[in-house]
């Protein structure tokens, strides 16, 4: 073992958490309420020599803390953290394992799994209540002294605002492995997420926020590797401080390449949102390696059995839950969360599992400590805060049950959405869906911007494998295809697979664009999976989240097919931009505004007229029309709206509908914008009102209203 040389260390201070470089010396800080001695150790630049251990000799408010004068930014450090090893008392101390810095920056290396990283000696007949006494420093990464310094120049967040936000969630990794712009070298970085062409084909979309997925410090899993595998999307963390150095072009500027993107989005006006998970960490149960919170303090950062605390409570499914009622991991989480806003400039967050985040002793909690913490604070209340309101523990499903505030992941409306254009689901299910879900939203002051409407995300089909595929193909993963979920609420069109089918292809693509117009025409927050936009596939795998080659990585070679659909696309979200209407603040009710003598929603049946009641019992009513008025009263004021008026026809039908345009005062006449059955229509033609349009089967129509009183 190296030498330990003593070393000069003052007092230093219990604030900030980490360690911090104040242009002298570094403080170290760690927070542990159990142990009973911390040394923090000095590494070489390479990472595989200790070159000293130092006991921190300050021990205030659970926090040990010291200061060397002579530590500098760039310096490789991890702790040993001393005390009982008691795993039925919930303590897992073992200084023989190097631990990493919860608040660490940056890390340098990476984890290779070897059987020194677990406290307990694998093998061993009393299993994890056994002590290991191997060192396990040469197999971990090390945390990384940082200089925070970082000329942003004239570079600042766009801030967009909700009613206008478009999500498109990709993966820094897979989004530019295969793009032809960016230089080899870069691509499945920052800086190649940063690239020109990269960038212009985003913002030329039309959407307003990047949503990367998890880029905190993360570890691959053992049985992955084993297999051939990795964790390509990353839910995995372990550094809730740090981005993950294997997305840095140089990972030596991991940090400052993080900024350097962030930069080049949002000069191009493109907000940076990150996907987050602090409901767990990559240590696993009770069998996991010690890493860093285990050896720290388990007692204190995971939530444990209470009448047996050797075993972990697991409502994320991976194995531990991170304690979010203890106040100091209350304080970790929302110390990272602003210091990703303040020194990194991220623009809002979703947050994994997020219901595991409000869970407090007795289950689920929207009151809980942590949504108390973050609805108070003054930087976190200036960002997007989007929950995936879900975990796998008992009452885990909690959409709509957010505080004010926070936006949620609607996955109704997904659901929903896909049952309709397969002809599963009649008109009454779409309905509350296209108007922001209010039956789940509406209460409390919350607007419709709270609803995040998706179709698909990083998790299941792609949009080009939902019209493709009815069963999963997940073989790739080694789990003979019994991983992912069964439920796709897809449709093939039906062929299985690829065909060149020329009816089968046409349908597809109709349905493709359906769906898109569904999504980017409902109120509510948009989110569009990268790739979508031209009909990127993963084979039919709907849970690739171990596969980091051609399945995931984004194929640019979309051809005039994948074109055409980018322009749909676009004309889609300049829709949305340019018709007000399309993105209230206020829910649409349906009900009459006794005041103003006007409706902001009618729902019409093909003969032009609103449906009655009748219509709504008929289950196999599959053509209909959301007349959204644009005299409807737009704010809390009490007047009228002067939006143009928009009819959307949508017809889930397999045959053509004859659609009698609704009659308006003033001798109005209809305009056609879109009908994606001819998506590349001019959008230029002109209906008289009471005229019937010839709607075709499985399509959607958008037509505006042209008067006297609604001018373009």
């Amino acid at each position: 073992m190296t030498e330990i040389v003593k070393r000069t260390i003052r007092e230093g201070l219990p604030h900030p958490r980490g360690a911090t470089w104040d242009g002298a010396g570094t403080n170290f800080a760690l927070f542990s309420a159990n142990a009973t001695k911390v040394e923090v150790c000095l590494f070489d630049g390479s990472g595989a020599q200790e070159l000293q251990r130092i006991e921190l000799p300050e021990f205030t408010d659970e926090i040990w803390h010291g200061y060397l004068p002579d530590v500098a930014p760039g310096q490789l450090y991890g702790y040993r953290v001393h005390g009982p090893y008691a795993p039925e008392e919930g303590h897992r101390f073992n200084p023989n394992k190097l631990l990493l810095d919860p608040y660490a920056r940056a890390h340098a290396g990476k984890l290779v799994w070897n059987d020194a990283c677990f406290g307990y000696t694998i093998g061993h007949d009393e299993g994890d209540l056994s002590f290991d006494e191997r060192d396990s420093a040469e197999f971990m990464p090390k945390c990384v002294v940082t200089d925070t310094a970082f000329d942003w120049r004239e570079s600042r967040s766009p801030l967009v605002p909700w009613d206008r936000t478009i999500f498109y969630e990709t993966h820094v990794r897979g989004y530019t492995m295969r793009h032809p712009a960016v230089p080899e070298e870069l691509r499945g970085s920052f800086a190649g997420l940063a690239t020109k062409e990269v960038i212009q084909h985003i913002k030329a979309l039309g959407v307003t926020s990047v949503e990367l997925l998890p880029v905190h410090m993360f570890v691959n899993d053992s049985p992955l590797l084993d297999k051939g595998l990795t964790n390509y999307w990353g839910y995995n963390s372990l550094g809730f401080f740090a981005p993950d150095p294997r997305y840095a072009a140089d990972p030596q500027r991991s940090v400052a390449e993080f900024k350097d993107m962030v930069s080049a989005l949002h000069d191009a006006g493109l907000e940076v949102i990150l996907d987050v998970v602090y409901n767990h960490t990559a240590e696993g149960n009770e069998r996991g390696p010690t890493l860093s919170f285990k050896g720290i303090d388990n007692a204190s950062y995971y939530r444990l059995m209470p009448k047996e605390k050797r075993f972990y409570i697991n409502d994320t499914g991976t194995g531990n839950t991170l304690n979010i009622s203890q106040p100091r991991v209350i304080q970790m989480v929302t110390d990272s969360l602003r210091y990703w806003v303040n020194e990194m400039h991220v623009d809002g967050f979703r947050f994994d599992l997020g219901t595991i985040l409000a869970r407090e002793v007795n289950g689920f909690d929207n009151q809980s400590g942590f949504l108390k913490a973050c609805g108070q604070d003054p930087v976190l209340g200036g960002v997007k805060l989007i929950a995936e309101p879900w975990d796998c523990g008992p009452g885990g499903y909690q959409v709509g049950g957010f505080p004010p505030g926070w936006a949620e992941w609607n996955d109704k409306f997904r659901d929903t959405a896909r049952d309709f254009w397969r002809g599963e689901a009649p008109a009454a299910t779409l309905t509350p869906r296209l108007c922001a879900s209010g039956d789940i939203f509406n209460h409390q002051g919350r607007k419709p911007w709270a609803s995040v409407n998706f179709i698909t995300a990083h998790d299941g089909f792609t949009l080009n494998d939902i019209v493709t595929y009815n069963d999963k193909h997940n073989e790739a993963n080694g789990e003979d295809n019994n991983d992912g979920s069964a439920d796709n609420r897809s449709w093939n069109c039906g062929v299985e697979g690829p065909t060149d089918d020329p009816e089968v292809v046409a349908l597809r693509d109709r349905q493709i664009r359906n769906l898109l117009a569904t999504l980017l025409l409902a109120h509510g927050t948009p989110m569009l999976l990268a790739g979508d936009e031209f009909g990127r596939t993963q084979q039919g795998n709907n849970n690739a989240y171990c596969q980091d080659n051609e399945i995931s990585w984004v194929d640019w070679g979309f051809g005039e097919r994948g074109r055409d659909l980018i322009h749909f696309v676009e004309r889609l979200t300049a829709l949305r931009r340019n018709f007000p209407i399309l993105r209230r603040q206020r829910f649409l009710t349906g009900t009459m505004n006794e005041e103003l003598g006007v409706k902001d929603v009618t729902w019409i049946n093909a003969s032009g007229i609103e449906m009655p009641d009748g219509d709504w019992a008929d289950e196999t009513m599959r053509c209909f029309g959301m007349l959204m008025d644009g005299r409807a009263q737009p704010t809390g004021v009490r007047k009228r709206g002067d939006d143009r008026t928009l009819l959307v026809i949508f017809n889930s039908h397999y045959d053509l509908v004859n659609f009698s345009l609704p009659e308006s005062a003033g001798h109005a006449t209809w305009t056609l914008l879109i009908d994606t059955n001819v998506p590349d229509h001019p959008g230029e033609e002109e209906f008289a009102t009471g005229e019937a349009y010839q709607v075709t089967g499985r399509s959607v129509l958008v037509f505006a209203l042209d008067s006297d009183e609604h001018t373009p």
